[in-house]
């Protein structure tokens, strides 16, 4: 099912993210980035979730999603990208 998400940080092994819904621990997602001209598909772990902010009745989530099985051409993406953010 495809459900926006906001990246809110990324590393090379990870990325924090925010939605508004939670999402369960130690479950695995496929996620769809753009980075820059080009679009990856990682799969991912949540590590950890937590209510980051209540207003009325909207409930927004930040989770930690840990990077899992990534082929050599989708890090080397990731650490592109990451790298040129950080410049």
């Amino acid at each position: 099912m495809f459900q926006p998400t906001a990246v809110r940080q990324m590393s090379h092994g990870g990325m924090q993210v925010e939605t508004a819904f939670p999402l369960q621990l130690d479950s695995l997602h496929d996620f769809r980035l753009t980075l820059g001209e080009r679009s990856v598909v990682v799969k991912g772990r949540v590590a950890h979730s937590r209510i980051s902010d209540v207003d009325q009745d909207i409930i927004t989530y930040r989770t930690g999603v840990e990077f899992i099985e990534l082929s050599d051409r989708v890090a080397a993406a990731i650490a592109h990208f990451v790298d040129e953010l950080a410049k």
